[in-house]
């Protein structure tokens, strides 16, 4: 009752748990920027792996800590764990503009990968001031704070070309993790003068107690859901940049710009994503979510390619010599044979606009003026050219469909949490975000594993397609069990009223 007494109150804790969150977002993915800055202007010689390492540790770590931050926030409440973790997150993220070699870099990383525990806590501390049927929305709200990686994204790279001097002055870097401590310790104040402290109805119940709902299996199946709609969110945001350079031959800037296009509608329609929640309910609305998955997936599985095969050829009719060779035909004995020529509805396709696969085929003699020819021996090769565009723009509205339907995923699935675990959401909200942060670290491994096993980089989404099919044959299988018992329970009811 006291939730719905305080409407002010509640809402002043989402915006500030939102802004917080959104800080604290734009932190944990900064080195996304900052690494790839300073390897491409070769201030640090570091390799491709370390590059990689420098990149994943925050995601790891922010992840892994998730579930403890959960249960402190549980515990003592969202306004301390919230504030510490602001003012902690500060101090490493400081320390990097000291950082002068890749072990100093990774330590401070390891720290300031700590921020993107935020989520966990802000989750369970935005929760307990809404009701049940308002929770969608305001953890929709909430979860908008992904805007925070769009920021950095945008705004890094010229804050970094404004501190060096337009690169003249490389140096000019180590102001820009000090702009980032500041904005952390200024969060921290406001934080912590403009909120009220509010703890969870578990707050008194031991770790034995406080861990037990992660028996429940529901509790790993919202993590694979999240696994897809998050971490496969987060993969992506940065696969995207070396998948558009590689594949589309765009320059690093439009790549970024269409990078940018990916996550911040993403982040923005999770709001919508709460509000459908609350208004159609969490499973109907991941049926959609997972269904629409697995249909782009296989749109965007298909890669762009040009293959030349052999095609339908001309064989002899009968033993001869072949007497005349020309571009349109070949004779052998007095016999005539046609050779189909190379047309030039291929010839321009680079330029062209193609939504479909296009196909062409033609024939070339084998065969030399005064050869001996068996019956059924092959006269004329057929050649088959098949090119599809994989058009940029289609692939582009496709990608940004896609992080556009997680968005809404990632609110309905933080839906499902305070319906089933009205009591337990920063434990259960934090072992689900620690499975979506894992997902943003582990896949993309795997998308380079795929890219090397196959050689194409599409081959990204076939693990998509894959992945989301195992969430939604879970999903429905559950549902039917569940749909199944609630029958057989209203049946026995009705057996009961009846006798």
């Amino acid at each position: 009752m006291n939730q719905l007494l305080n409407p002010k109150k509640a809402n002043k804790a989402l915006f500030m748990n939102t802004f917080a969150f959104t800080i604290c977002f734009s932190v944990w993915l900064i080195n996304a920027v900052l690494v790839t800055f300073l390897v491409d202007n070769q201030v640090y010689n570091w390799t491709s792996i370390q590059v990689g390492w420098l990149i994943g540790i925050p995601v790891l770590t922010g992840a892994l800590f998730r579930l403890p931050a959960g249960l402190l926030t549980d515990k003592f409440g969202g306004k301390p764990v919230f504030t510490i973790l602001l003012l902690f997150c500060a101090l490493p993220v400081y320390a990097l503009s000291y950082a002068d070699s890749f072990f100093d870099y990774a330590l401070c990383s390891l720290g300031f990968g700590l921020s993107g525990t935020s989520f966990a806590v802000g989750i369970a501390y935005s929760s307990v001031w809404f009701p049940k049927e308002k929770q969608g929305t305001a953890l929709g709200i909430f979860g908008a704070g992904n805007i925070g990686a769009a920021i950095t994204t945008l705004v890094g790279p010229k804050l970094l070309y404004f501190l060096t001097d337009g690169k003249t002055n490389l140096e000019g870097w180590r102001t820009m993790p000090k702009i980032y401590a500041i904005a952390l310790v200024v969060t921290a104040i406001l934080f912590f003068l403009m909120t009220e402290n509010k703890k969870a109805a578990t707050a008194k119940k031991t770790l034995k107690g406080q861990l037990a709902p992660l028996k429940d299996t529901r509790v790993w199946r919202f993590g694979l859901y999240y696994f897809l709609v998050f971490g496969c969110f987060v993969a992506f945001a940065g696969w995207l940049v070396p998948y558009y350079t590689n594949v589309y031959r765009l320059d690093l800037i439009t790549a970024g710009i269409l990078v940018s296009c990916f996550s911040l509608p993403s982040a923005l329609i999770r709001i919508a994503g709460g509000w459908l929640s609350d208004i159609w309910g969490a499973r109907k609305v991941m049926y959609w979510v997972l269904g629409s998955t697995v249909v782009i997936s296989i749109m965007l599985v298909i890669p762009k390619m040009d293959i030349y095969a052999d095609g339908k050829g001309v064989v002899n009719k009968k033993a001869g010599i072949v007497t005349e060779v020309t571009a349109e035909y070949v004779k052998v004995d007095d016999l005539k044979y046609p050779i189909a020529q190379k047309g030039t509805s291929l010839a321009n396709v680079e330029n062209e606009f193609r939504i479909f696969p296009a196909k062409e085929v033609w024939q070339e003699a084998i065969v030399e003026v005064g050869a001996k020819i068996d019956k059924k021996e092959l006269l004329i090769k057929g050649r088959t050219h098949i090119y599809f565009q994989a058009n940029l723009w289609i692939f582009a509205i496709l990608s940004v469909l896609m992080g556009c339907i997680w968005g809404i995923g990632m609110a309905a699935v933080y839906k499902h949490i305070p319906e089933y675990f009205p009591s337990e959401v920063g434990v259960v909200g934090g072992m689900v975000g620690v499975l979506g942060g894992l997902g943003g670290f582990i896949c993309p491994i795997l998308f380079g594993y795929l890219l090397r096993g196959t050689g194409l980089w599409s081959s990204s989404w076939l693990l998509m397609f894959f992945l989301g099919l195992a969430c939604l044959i879970w999903m429905h299988r559950v549902i039917q069990k569940m749909t199944k018992q609630e029958t057989l329970e209203s049946i026995n009811i009705l057996d009961q009223v009846n006798s």
